[in-house]
C-alpha cells in the first residue's frame, strides 16, 4: 500500500503540473542514468533505455530461430522487420533441442545460433535474448528437454536436481550469447532470465533462491548487458533483475470471433502497476499481443490476423503509448512453423500467429500499419521522457464527448511537447464519433479545428494528436493529422501527415516572427484552407484523400496522405562507417512505392536502393540532391524525372516469370506398408522393453510396469506399444487409457485384427476405450497373442505453473485391463519410438524431426532411400483398411533467381472415411502434421532451403488410417502462396543428408 500511496501522490503532482504547463523546474523529474555496473553501453532511467547514451524507443518483435530452420532466410526476416521501423527482435532459445540427451549439447545444423546473431547485425537489428531455461512459447515441454520428465525433483524451483540439470545449458548458451553482446561488438542488448515466473502450484510461492541462482549463472557465463524479466502480468515478481517488465494479451485468443472486442478490453491499469513495482525504470512490455495462437480444431490464423489486425494495432498499441511505454515487444512479429515435434499439444504445425509477417514470410496489412507507428516513434524523441497526466479521468477529457477517452501524455523533461491519444471509451463500439479538441498550447488554449468543422473517430480506431511538436527546424503548434515521419533534407523539413480516407484535419505551424510564409498546393487535387492565428502561426485545414503536397514557404514540404498512401512510404537510413554501420538513424531517405524497400546506400552521387516488388511500382524519392543524381533499384538504373517541388519520380516494371510446379497427384509414387508390427512374422526383440517398476513421474502408474514413453527416452512423434500375453480363453476385449495430449489419437490391433481407434478431438489429452475381440473368432486357452497400440505424441504440456511439473504429464498408457480375463497378464511390454530415442541418429535435422513409425525408423522419409522395389501407389488413392502406409515421390524445381516465390503443400478436407492422420516430409524434414477430422490447417508452407528450388526434391507422406474402411488424402498439391520480385540474398539449402542404412526394427 505504501508504494501505491506514493504513486497516487506523484500522480496528483503530475496532474497539477499538466494543468500549469510550466516550463521551468526541470528537477521535478530528475533523470538518473542507471547501469548494471558491468558496462556503460546499455543504460536506463525511469523513462527509457539508452544505447550509447542516446534515448531509444525499443520497438521490438518476437521471432524464434528454431521456427525458421533455414538460416539463410534469417536475414530476409530481419531486413523486413528493420524496414518496418523496428529496431529490435526478441527471441527464445530452446533448451530441449540443444540438449536432447543430458550432457550432450549440440549446435549442429539449424541449431547453430551464430548465423542468427550475424544476420541480426547485418540487418542492423538489436536482440533481446530469452534463453529461459524455461520459455513456454507453445513449445513442447515449454522448452525443457524431454529427459526432464524422468528427472526427480520439482523444476522451476531451487531444487538441487533441477539446479544441476540446467547448469550445463545455462553456462554453454550464456557464453555464446555473451560473445554476441553489444559490449563485444554483437547485437545483443538485453538478456532475459526465466520467463513468466508468475504462478505457482498450491503450497509454493516465488523462489527467490532460484531467481538468484539464475542471475549468478548468467553473470558467470559472461553476461554483462542488463538482465530483464517478463512477469506474465504486472505482479511484481522477480524484481531483482536490472529492468523488470510484464506481458499483456488484452484481446484474448478467440480467433473464432475476430470482430468481437470486450467493451473494457483496453487496459489502463498497467501504468499503475508499473509505478508500484518499478517506477525508477522504464515502462517495459516484454510481450504485448501481436497476434494469437490457434489450436487444433479451431478456425485458422487468417481469423487471428483479423482479431489482431490494423484496427487492433491502432487502438491497443497507441493505448500503450498513452502509458509512456518505451519498450514494446510484439509477440509475434513472425511466428514461423512448428515443424517436426516442436509444438506443445495446444497448437498445430503452423505457428503463423496471425503476425504482421505471415508464416510464408509475406507481409500482411498489419505490417504496413505498424510501419506508420514505428517510424513516428523513431522521430519523436520528446515521447521518450513523457508521463501520462490524466489516466483514470480521461473520459470526455479535452473533447467533452463522453464516448471518447483522451489521454494527455506530456514531455516532462523537455516540457514542451504534448501527445493526446484519443480512442473510443467502449472498445466494442463501431460508431463514428465527432469531436472538437480544446488544448493548451504554447500559444494559449485553442479549440480545434480552428477553421470550423468536426474531427471524427471511427469505432475501433485511435489517433495521436500533437501539440508543440518539433520536426527538424519546424515547430508544429498542433496537428490532428497523425505524423508518420519527418526528415530534414537539403535544408527543408519534409513532414508526412496522414489520416483515414476523407477525414478532416488541421496542422498548424508556429514561426519565430510575424512574417508568416504562404502555403501552396504543389501536387494533388485537394483544397486547402488556411488561417493565421496569434500573428505567428499558420493553420492548414485539409482532407486526407490520396496524396497532396504543400509547400509552406521554402523550408517546409508537407505531405498530406490518406492511410493507403501512407502505407506506401518507407523511411530508410544509409549505413554509416562505424562497426555498427547498419544501425545508423542519420540522414534518412524517404521512398514511396514498392512492396518492400530493404536498404539504401550512397555511392558517390548514386543512390542505390534494394527492394521487392509484387507489381509495377511508381516511386517518389526524397533524398539529398548531391547523393541522388543517379538512382538504381536492385542494381538497375532508374529513369528519373523531377517534380516541381524537387523530388524524384520513376517507375519500375515487375518481372514475375512463370514457374512450372509439379502436379503432385500425377507423379509416380511408391508405397510400402509402414505397420509391419501387426503381422505374425514381426519380431520386436530389439525393441525397448518397458520393464521399469518405478518412476519419479508425479503421475504414478496404475500398471505393473511403467508405460510412459518418456521414461524410456522417447519424447516425440508416434509411439508403438506391443503387449505379449498368453490367453486364458476367457478374454473378450481390452480396455486401456492412453495419453498423448490434445488432438492425439490411437489405434489398437489384436495380432492382425483391427479392434478400433480413438480418433481424437481438440479437447481430450487422454482417452479410455474398450475394444472388443468380437471380430477375432475367440481366443484359445494357451494361445500366444500380441496387442499392438499405435499412439500419437502431440508434444509435452508446458510448465507455466512453476513447481507443478505439468510438463511431466506422461505420454503413454495410463492403465489397461482385459475384459473377461481378470487373471490374464501381459508377459512383456515392448515399445518403439524415434530411432535411437535420445541418441537420435539424424543429428542434422535434430531430435524432434522424426517419430516412431516404422517408415521413420527405417529412414524412408530421407532422400535417396532405395524404393525401387516398392509398388506404385499414391496417398490420394490411399489404403482400404486401418493401418499405416508410407509414400514417396521425387520432383524437380527450377525457380529463377531474383524472385521470392514461397510455396506450400496444400490438402483439402474429406468427409468420406475422414479419420486419418498424415505427416509430410520434404527432403527429410517433417513440415506438416495433418489430422483430417480435427483440422484446421490444410496449407503447410515449406520454405525455400527446405524445398530445393533448383534441383531434386524428395516428398514423403505417411498415412495412418484410423478407421476400418481405410483412408486417403482428398487432394495434394504444391502451390505458390505469393510471387515477388526480390532482392533478398540467395538462399542456401539447409543440409539434407541422404539415407544411410539403419538397423532399426
Amino acid at each position: 500500500m505504501l508504494l501505491f500511496s506514493l504513486f497516487v501522490a506523484l500522480f496528483g503532482a503530475t496532474c497539477a503540473f499538466a494543468s500549469s504547463r510550466a516550463r521551468g523546474d526541470r528537477n521535478l523529474y530528475f533523470a538518473r542514468e542507471e547501469t548494471d555496473g558491468l558496462q556503460n553501453i546499455v543504460t536506463w532511467d525511469e523513462y527509457s533505455i539508452m544505447i550509447n547514451g542516446e534515448r531509444t524507443f525499443i520497438f521490438s518483435g518476437e521471432m524464434h530461430p528454431y521456427r525458421m530452420p533455414v538460416q539463410s532466410l534469417h536475414l530476409d526476416l530481419f531486413q523486413k522487420i528493420k524496414s518496418m521501423g523496428f529496431n529490435t527482435v526478441s527471441f527464445y532459445v530452446f533448451w530441449g533441442i540443444l540438449e536432447p540427451k543430458r550432457g550432450e549439447i549440440s549446435f549442429e545444423g539449424f541449431r547453430d545460433l551464430q548465423p542468427w546473431f550475424d544476420a541480426a547485425k547485418q540487418a542492423g537489428v538489436y536482440l533481446m535474448a530469452r534463453p529461459g531455461p524455461y520459455i513456454n512459447a507453445e513449445t513442447t515441454a515449454g522448452g525443457f528437454p524431454g529427459w526432464g520428465t524422468y528427472t526427480p525433483g520439482l523444476w522451476r524451483t531451487s531444487n538441487t536436481t533441477y539446479f544441476e540439470a540446467w547448469q550445463n545449458y545455462v553456462s554453454t548458451v550464456g557464453n555464446i550469447i555473451a560473445k554476441n553482446q553489444i559490449t563485444n561488438g554483437g547485437p545483443v542488448i538485453l538478456v532475459q532470465s526465466e520467463n513468466e515466473y508468475t504462478g505457482w502450484a498450491p503450497g509454493y510461492s516465488e523462489d527467490f533462491v532460484y531467481e538468484a541462482q539464475l542471475l549468478t549463472a548468467w553473470r558467470n557465463a559472461g553476461i554483462k548487458v542488463p538482465i530483464t524479466f517478463n512477469d506474465a502480468f504486472p505482479g511484481g515478481h522477480y524484481l531483482s533483475v536490472n529492468i523488470w517488465g510484464y506481458d499483456s494479451y488484452p484481446n484474448g485468443f478467440d480467433c473464432s470471433n475476430p470482430y468481437t472486442w470486450a467493451s473494457d478490453a483496453v487496459p489502463e491499469w498497467l501504468w499503475g502497476a508499473h509505478m508500484e513495482y518499478n517506477p525508477t525504470e522504464p515502462n517495459n512490455v516484454y510481450e504485448f499481443q501481436g497476434g494469437s495462437m490457434d489450436g487444433w480444431g479451431s478456425v485458422g490464423y487468417d481469423k487471428c490476423a483479423i482479431l489482431t489486425g490494423p484496427d487492433f494495432e491502432r487502438v491497443f498499441y497507441k493505448n500503450e503509448l498513452s502509458m509512456s511505454t518505451t519498450y514494446l515487444n510484439l509477440y509475434m512479429i513472425y511466428g514461423g512453423t512448428n515443424w517436426g515435434g516442436i509444438a506443445f499439444p495446444g497448437v498445430y504445425t503452423s505457428y503463423d500467429y496471425g503476425s504482421a509477417i505471415a508464416e510464408d514470410r509475406t507481409l500482411r496489412e498489419k505490417y504496413y500499419e505498424l510501419k506508420l507507428q514505428a517510424n513516428f516513434l523513431r522521430v519523436s524523441p520528446a515521447y521518450l521522457t513523457t508521463r501520462p497526466m490524466n489516466l483514470y479521468s480521461n473520459q470526455g477529457a479535452f473533447t467533452g464527448n463522453t464516448a471518447l477517452v483522451t489521454t494527455q501524455v506530456l514531455d516532462v523533461v523537455g516540457k514542451m511537447t504534448g501527445f493526446y491519444i484519443v480512442r473510443q471509451n467502449s472498445a466494442s463500439s463501431n460508431a463514428m464519433e465527432t469531436y472538437n479538441l480544446t488544448l493548451s498550447t504554447s500559444s494559449g488554449i485553442l479549440t480545434i479545428p480552428q477553421l470550423g468543422g468536426k474531427l471524427t473517430l471511427d469505432g475501433k480506431d485511435s489517433k495521436i494528436h500533437l501539440v508543440d511538436y518539433t520536426a527538424g527546424s519546424s515547430h508544429l503548434l498542433y496537428s490532428t493529422g497523425e505524423i508518420m515521419t519527418w526528415a530534414s533534407i537539403d535544408g527543408r523539413d519534409v513532414i508526412i501527415v496522414y489520416g483515414n480516407a476523407d477525414e478532416l484535419h488541421e496542422t498548424a505551424f508556429k514561426f519565430n516572427s510575424t512574417n508568416i510564409p504562404s502555403a501552396n498546393v504543389v501536387s494533388g487535387t485537394q483544397s486547402l484552407k488556411t488561417k493565421t492565428i496569434n500573428s505567428t502561426s499558420l493553420v492548414l485545414q485539409y482532407t486526407t484523400s490520396g496524396q497532396t503536397v504543400v509547400e509552406v514557404g521554402s523550408n517546409i514540404l508537407l505531405y498530406i496522405l490518406d492511410r493507403a498512401n501512407a502505407y506506401d512510404f518507407w523511411v530508410m537510413y544509409p549505413p554509416s562507417t562505424s562497426s555498427f554501420a547498419n544501425y545508423s538513424t542519420a540522414n534518412p531517405i524517404l521512398i514511396k512505392g514498392g512492396y518492400l524497400i530493404r536498404s539504401v546506400q550512397i555511392s558517390g552521387s548514386t543512390l542505390e536502393i534494394t527492394g521487392d516488388l509484387n507489381c509495377t511500382a511508381s516511386f517518389e524519392i526524397i533524398a539529398p540532391a548531391a547523393s541522388s543524381k543517379q538512382v538504381t533499384f536492385n542494381g538497375e538504373p532508374l529513369t528519373l524525372a523531377t517534380t516541381s517541388y524537387g523530388t524524384l519520380t520513376s517507375s519500375k516494371s515487375v518481372s514475375l516469370p512463370s514457374v512450372q510446379l509439379p502436379d503432385l497427384e500425377s507423379l509416380t509414387w511408391k508405397t510400402a506398408d509402414s505397420l509391419p508390427e501387426i503381422h505374425s512374422t514381426y519380431i520386436d526383440t530389439l525393441w525397448t522393453t518397458a520393464d521399469h517398476t518405478t518412476t519419479v513421474n508425479p503421475t504414478q502408474p496404475n500398471t505393473s510396469v511403467v508405460l510412459y514413453a518418456g521414461d524410456y527416452g522417447y519424447h516425440t512423434g508416434n509411439i508403438l506399444w506391443r503387449a505379449h500375453f498368453t490367453s486364458t480363453g476367457s478374454e473378450t476385449g481390452f480396455t486401456l487409457n492412453v495419453q498423448g495430449g490434445a488432438a492425439f489419437g490411437y489405434s489398437v490391433w489384436l495380432d492382425q485384427t483391427f479392434l478400433g481407434s480413438w480418433v481424437g478431438d481438440a479437447v481430450y489429452p487422454n482417452y479410455e476405450g474398450t475394444f472388443n475381440f468380437s471380430g477375432t473368432g475367440g481366443l484359445v486357452s494357451g494361445s500366444q497373442h500380441v496387442i499392438t497400440i499405435l499412439q500419437d505424441h502431440m508434444g509435452y504440456e508446458e510448465d507455466w505453473t512453476a513447481a507443478s511439473d505439468d510438463f511431466k504429464a506422461p505420454r503413454g498408457i495410463l492403465s489397461y485391463s482385459f475384459v473377461g480375463g481378470s487373471g490374464t497378464k501381459v508377459s512383456v511390454w515392448k515399445m518403439a519410438g524415434n530411432f535411437g530415442g535420445e541418441s537420435y541418429v539424424d543429428t542434422t535435422r535434430g531430435p524432434l524431426n522424426e517419430g516412431g513409425l516404422y517408415g521413420e525408423r527405417m529412414g524412408w522419409h530421407l532422400p535417396e532411400f532405395p524404393d525401387e522395389n516398392w509398388k506404385e501407389g499414391s496417398p490420394t488413392t490411399g489404403i482400404s483398411q486401418a493401418g499405416v502406409s508410407f509414400y514417396r515421390t521425387t520432383f524437380t524445381l527450377d525457380v529463377p533467381t531474383g524472385v521470392d516465390y514461397p510455396m506450400a503443400l496444400v490438402v483439402s478436407n474429406i468427409t468420406t472415411n475422414p479419420y486419418f492422420r498424415s505427416q509430410f516430409y520434404v527432403n527429410g524434414y517433417q513440415f506438416g502434421k495433418y489430422v483430417n477430422s480435427i483440422g484446421p490447417q490444410v496449407s503447410f508452407p515449406v520454405p525455400q532451403g527446405i524445398l530445393n528450388y533448383n534441383g531434386l526434391n524428395t516428398l514423403a507422406v505417411s498415412l495412418w488410417a484410423q478407421g476400418a474402411e481405410g483412408a486417403n488424402l482428398n487432394s495434394l498439391a504444391l502451390e505458390t502462396t505469393a510471387m515477388v520480385e526480390s532482392s533478398m540474398r540467395p538462399v542456401v539449402n539447409q543440409p539434407m543428408p541422404y539415407w544411410t542404412p539403419r538397423s532399426a526394427t
